[in-house]
């Protein structure tokens, strides 16, 4: 289990396809690779996120609860398939495009757990909670079922909470120390898509 890459984004406008007034809206969602496994470059963590990222509603990104947003980089063929077919884009997307800050290796929502705690060289985080996408997501995406189906597939990615600061880079490995594992980032998935009582996609 490691980090693929790192990845940091400005507050940039973002048009909302799906938003119902069509508006322009504020968004850190553009990600770019700052540490990738061809240049290992050191990113400082801090309790409010990593240096250099930008959120610009905490209520979905940000703040001491979902400082750093991660993702496994194994989701990236099911999403390029996906945006092939349905939004036929042609040219593929790549690690950050999501949103996420860590790209990592080896760790899928069935076996992580809210509460389990991640040691990453002298870094210490805790995962808080599962992603839960909006219209952002689907105008990054190029797509409006983007949001139904991240939650539909169960590959939300999931927030961070840190609670001791230092630096990280590309490559750096992954210790997880499990927590209490009441419940898994998957079953909060499934959870929210009861509550919500979407449609199925697939």
């Amino acid at each position: 289990m490691r980090i693929i890459s790192i990845s940091t984004g400005k507050i940039a406008p973002l048009f909302g396809i799906d938003h119902p007034d069509h508006r322009v809206v504020n968004s850190g969602i553009k990600k770019e690779i700052v540490s990738s496994l061809d240049n290992r470059i050191s990113i400082k963590v801090r309790t409010v996120g990593l240096d250099g990222d930008e959120q610009a509603d905490f209520s979905v990104h940000g703040g001491l609860e979902k400082a750093i947003y991660a993702y496994p980089s194994e989701h990236y063929p099911f999403w390029n398939e996906l945006l092939n077919r349905e939004a036929k884009r042609t040219s593929p997307i790549g690690f950050g495009f999501v949103g996420e800050n860590l790209s990592v290796e080896g760790l899928f929502e069935d076996a992580v757990w809210v509460g389990d705690n991640w040691q990453i060289g002298d870094v210490e985080l805790e995962v808080v909670k599962l992603r839960e996408p909006c219209f952002k997501f689907n105008a990054r995406m190029g797509y409006k079922g983007a949001s139904k189906a991240m939650i539909q597939s169960t590959r939300s990615g999931w927030y961070l909470k840190v609670h001791k600061g230092g630096n990280i880079k590309a490559g750096d490995a992954i210790i997880v120390t499990p927590g209490r594992r009441e419940m898994s980032i998957k079953e909060q998935n499934h959870f929210l898509l009861r509550k919500e009582s979407q449609k199925d996609l697939f």
